[in-house]
């Protein structure tokens, strides 16, 4: 049963695994796709330079023509620059008396102003334009004007604070929709776009959907056009809450705005929004500072008034996360005090104990001398005070040897403690420099790593074995002997130990127990436990003498 619950919950937790690293690649498409962006910004640059060149030198209709490709050039890149060329496309239409291109024009600059917030005198426009409505004009020019009408009073609608006003602002919205889709070719980007959105107020969606996929036949993949229809694709899956399709969506959204170098950005803003309710502040604040930088290059002010909140709610976010970052540094700091003041009682009472051990290393050569000459007194007396005069020799030799090990550890030991003091106290001052100069990002991802536990323990394990080979310089050679010949180890490094030696090296200095070896090297009780048998089975003779002969070497 344990067993099928395991597969259950690794089966569960693939497509999740598989959802974010599909997340990351987009996003790494779109971080790539703003780096190129000046790039992508110079190619539509050189186009509108090809496109002024060829305004400059036409006349009469080619020259209307030309300056009508300079406002679709601009549209999407800098507002004001599209609304001087509306201007000379009007100023054209003018001189030839050709009322279908004013109405046409001055409808498209009424949706150029209604679009970055300039409603009064979008209104005013359109409203110039009534007076001449009498003049036979063709279809076209009549469906933009409504289409100008219905996109000024929806704006109206959305950001007004007034119920009646809104009210009055969405029946007129309604109205003009009603003419605009009566002079409009259905298939027209503003028709399918009022078609999707009326579906979608009204919880259609599955309508919403195919309205959305006939829409999608009719553009280019990759085209600025691409960029709106997949912008309300997401919008489809966001209502269905598929977060999977909804994401996948806003990125294709996005891409296509920064690869055809479009400033008006209302995808980018919401992938900015989506990654804020997802709690990725580092990079929703990337992104909202890209897409704040092109609206103030477009000359929006209406989208500078969306990204203003999303702005401010990203300031907020870095302050908690700079409180939180500040806390943990104060915790941080006062971890390292409590190390350091535990590192300094743990040198005075090694000092103590090491004056304690000198003390009765003398006392004890000096119970052997008087041992020593007893035994010579006596050795004629009995063979029995002989042989345990040899055996105390014998026990001062190892013990003598125990003390030079000893002194040879603690006095590494007491060196590393002072480095390790040194450390601390370099590592405060880094992290109260970085705190000064307000570098908390840098200071987290420092904290957060595990690099410095790790070379740590290198430097630890390289002074262990550097002391270990200095007190046994043949121990390398004298264990392999212990071992068949197929079965023996050889470092790699001159005056390292691989893992499998250090092991029994410190076995050679009396650590038999396994958790003890473990806790020392940082490796589980059975990793130590198996590294012990697979070299006791390569042992030459009894495999279970093997770590007593080790112990003698």
């Amino acid at each position: 049963m344990r067993l099928l619950l395991t597969h259950l919950l690794i089966l569960l937790s693939v497509p999740l695994w598989a959802q974010r690293a599909d997340f990351e690649a987009r996003y790494r498409q779109i971080d790539e796709a703003i780096a190129e962006s000046p790039r992508y910004v110079a190619q539509r640059e050189a186009r509108i330079s090809a496109a002024r060149q060829a305004f400059k030198q036409a006349a009469g209709q080619q020259k209307y023509e030309e300056g009508l490709r300079l406002y679709e050039l601009y549209r999407p890149f800098v507002s004001d620059s599209a609304i001087f060329f509306l201007n000379q496309c009007i100023a054209l239409a003018k001189q030839t008396g050709d009322m279908a291109a004013i109405v046409k024009c001055k409808s498209l600059l009424a949706i150029r102003c209604s679009n970055i917030g300039l409603y009064d005198e979008a209104l005013s426009i359109l409203d110039s334009l009534k007076p001449h409505l009498s003049t036979p004009t063709s279809q076209l020019p009549l469906g933009i004007y409504y289409e100008a009408y219905n996109n000024v009073y929806g704006e109206l609608a959305y950001y007004t604070r007034l119920d009646d006003m809104r009210t009055l602002y969405q029946q007129k919205e309604q109205e003009y929709k009603r003419l605009m889709f009566e002079h409009l070719p259905p298939t027209s980007e503003a028709c399918f776009l009022r078609r999707e959105q009326a579906a979608q107020g009204e919880g259609q969606l599955e309508e919403a959907m195919k309205i959305n996929d006939e829409w999608m036949k009719t553009v280019e993949p990759g085209s600025h056009p691409y960029a709106l229809v997949a912008l309300y694709r997401y919008i489809e899956y966001k209502l269905q809450k598929d977060t999977v399709q909804m994401m996948h969506w806003l990125t294709e959204s996005v891409l296509a705005d920064i690869r055809n170098a479009a400033m008006d950005q209302g995808s980018m803003w919401e992938l900015a929004n989506e990654l804020m309710l997802q709690g990725d502040v580092s990079r929703a604040s990337r992104y909202i500072s890209y897409t704040s930088d092109c609206a103030n290059r477009y000359g929006s002010r209406q989208r500078n008034w969306q990204i203003a909140p999303l702005l401010t709610h990203i300031a907020n976010e870095y302050k908690l996360q700079s409180e939180r970052t500040t806390h943990q540094l104060w915790v941080t700091l006062a971890i390292i005090s409590v190390l350091a003041l535990l590192v300094l009682a743990a040198l005075l009472f090694v000092h103590r104990r090491n004056k304690q051990l000198a003390t009765a290393r003398n006392a004890l050569k000096t119970s052997n001398g008087e041992l020593a000459s007893a035994n010579r007194q006596l050795a004629a007396q009995t063979s029995e005070l002989s042989a345990l005069n040899e055996q105390l020799s014998t026990l001062n030799s190892r013990l003598s040897e125990s003390n030079r090990v000893k002194e040879e550890y603690i006095g590494r030991f007491m060196s590393l403690c002072a480095q390790y003091i040194d450390k601390l106290d370099n590592y405060r001052k880094m992290v109260n420099k970085k705190m000064k100069q307000k570098e908390l990002d840098e200071l987290f991802q420092m904290t957060k790593s595990t690099e410095l536990k790790q070379r740590e323990l290198d430097e630890l394990y390289e002074n262990f074995d550097s002391v270990f080979l200095h007190l046994f310089p043949h121990f390398i050679d004298d264990f392999n002997a212990l071992l068949l010949p197929e079965m023996r180890i050889h470092p790699k490094q001159e005056n390292r130990l691989t893992t499998d030696i250090r092991i029994f090296a410190l076995i050679r200095l009396g650590f038999e127990d396994s958790s003890k070896i473990a806790e020392f090297l940082h490796y589980s009780v059975n990793t130590i436990y198996n590294y012990r048998a697979r070299v006791k089975n390569g042992a030459k003779g009894n495999r279970e003498q093997f770590e007593q002969r080790v112990k003698e070497l």
